[in-house]
């Protein structure tokens, strides 16, 4: 059966159809005009890890957004939030580890918060190691090997070992290696229940896993407490204004990061673990987006 239409008939259906299509075609661009947040991350250190895919996995689940993460090492990472390569970080150790980094480019970046307090760097050891403070650590330095296992050399913590070092005339050698590296030498001397000292931070599962402690630092060389801040390129207030008020509330605690950090540890994928942590703590999450 054909069907004909009047003239004016006509002109409605084909009126209706063009702005059906034309609404298809809009909300087609406007689901495609959502941007990716890129993130950067130092891959080998598990606050970073644990941190920064919470973030994501909020700004995926809660905010709608694209989130593509970005390994890199520490100055890097610095560089491309700086040049807008990489939209933020949440890896900022401030204000000691990092004031390199933060002096280089702080025309060019925009602290917009504080997400884990209470953070320390300095030299670790095994609560049973004679060892307590670095000034005394050249008397047992046989114990050691006469070394110090260290992370990836461009790491501020591994700066900061290295004036140690000056400072208090040590006979050691840093051995750079990697977070996974330095974690795993740990865990065989350990068990051992051999002496060893690691350059090493707080927030860190080891701390959960181990019975460890910092060495004394007199002299103060590696500063004291620390805060991990959340860092943005200033392009990012105006390509996504929702993601930058998330990462000014979102802030938390030693219990909080380490769940997931252990998890991880324990053979969960970060995503995953994140994102148990996220659906297991609703209200706080909805704290942060508020």
């Amino acid at each position: 059966m054909t069907v004909s239409f009047s003239p004016r008939k006509r002109r409605e259906f084909l009126t209706q159809t063009l702005g059906l299509s034309a609404l298809a075609v809009s909300g087609s661009a406007f689901a495609q005009a959502k941007p990716t947040i890129k993130i950067g991350f130092v891959d080998g250190w598990s606050d970073s890890v644990a941190t920064t895919n919470l973030a994501a996995a909020i700004i995926r689940s809660k905010l709608g957004m694209n989130v593509e993460l970005v390994p890199l090492a520490a100055g890097i990472m610095w560089q491309g939030v700086a040049r807008g390569d990489i939209d933020a970080t949440l890896s900022a150790w401030l204000p000691v580890t990092h004031e390199a980094y933060l002096a280089n480019f702080k025309d060019k970046v925009q602290i917009v918060g504080t997400n884990y307090p209470g953070a320390k760097i300095g030299l670790i050891v095994p609560e049973y190691v004679k060892a307590t403070s670095l000034a005394d650590l050249n008397t047992h330095r046989a114990d050691f090997d006469n070394r110090i296992v260290g992370i990836d050399a461009g790491a501020g913590v591994m700066k900061k070992t290295e004036e140690a070092i000056k400072a208090y005339g040590l006979e050691m050698r840093l051995q750079p290696s990697s977070g996974p590296a330095m974690a795993a030498e740990l865990d065989r001397a350990y068990r051992a229940n051999k002496a060893i000292a690691v350059t090493g931070w707080i927030p860190h599962w080891m701390f959960a896993k181990y019975k460890l402690r910092f060495l004394a630092d007199p002299k103060n060389i590696y500063g004291a407490e620390e805060h991990v801040d959340s860092v943005i390129n200033p392009g990012l207030n105006t390509k996504a204004p929702t993601v930058v008020a998330f990462l000014k509330k979102l802030s938390w605690k030693p219990e909080e990061i380490g769940a997931v950090m252990l998890a991880v540890e324990g053979g969960a994928k970060p995503a995953d673990a994140a994102e148990k942590w996220m659906n297991d703590n609703a209200a706080r999450v909805a704290g942060w987006l508020a």
